[in-house]
């Protein structure tokens, strides 16, 4: 490796953990209960709503980053919190990238199924609130999924954090700009021995976050 990565490699792979489990953890609550709320709800032009959604899934982080780089810069409305270039700039623009994600597998998956455990609770005399447990441990696997498919876009996304981080050594530096960023000097070996950690990273974590989901489905079994 070069002096580069010798030096820098734990703080890269440390800010892009930071980032990764933060933007995760807020978007794995931010939209599971968005989704279940969307699909409980009838309203009109929920349609639209709907819609919205979906097309946020698909949003460039490029035009995400803009926008909350607009948003925090020193004349943007919200430049007074002084945050633009540091980790949680980027786990803001990746809140907004994964968010719509997560709400609209969420959302997917209740539409199909919530319909019917609804009914099975109404059928057992659950109240409201163990009716809307019932419904998520039901939709467990589903909302696990979504999660885990937010995460693998966090960790490995790189055009929104690379425009509100500004790819500062020692502070806002991740493994994917600094793929890019190696990639740009011509260090070709070093990018693509930092793309392996990355993947070993990514499934080591997924392996984890699986392993801790089996015990708790046998957990469930058992009671």
């Amino acid at each position: 490796m070069t002096q580069m990565l010798d030096s820098e490699v734990w703080g890269i792979i440390a800010v892009t953990l930071r980032m990764s489990v933060a933007s995760t953890s807020i978007s794995a609550v931010l939209g599971t209960v968005l989704g279940l709320l969307l699909e409980r709800s009838h309203f009109p032009g929920k349609w639209l709503v709907v819609r919205i959604n979906r097309t946020l899934m698909g949003t460039p982080p490029v035009v995400v980053g803009l926008v909350v780089y607009l948003a925090l810069m020193r004349k943007g409305p919200l430049g007074s919190l002084n945050i633009l270039f540091t980790v949680r700039a980027m786990v803001i623009a990746q809140v907004l990238i994964i968010t719509p994600i997560i709400c609209g597998m969420v959302y997917t998956s209740a539409q199909r199924n919530a319909k019917h455990i609804r009914a099975f609770g109404a059928t057992m005399g659950a109240t409201p609130i163990q009716t809307q447990i019932l419904l998520i441990r039901e939709l467990s696997h589903e909302i696990y999924f979504a999660v885990i498919t937010g995460f693998g876009r966090s960790i490995s996304e790189v055009g929104a954090v690379m425009i509100v981080g500004g790819n500062i050594q020692y502070r806002t530096r991740t493994m994917t700009t600094a793929i890019t960023l190696l990639r740009n000097k011509g260090s070709y070996t070093d990018a693509i021995f930092l793309g392996a950690v990355l993947l070993l990273i990514a499934f080591l974590i997924q392996t984890l976050a699986d392993r801790i989901r089996k015990k708790e489905r046998h957990a469930d079994e058992n009671i």
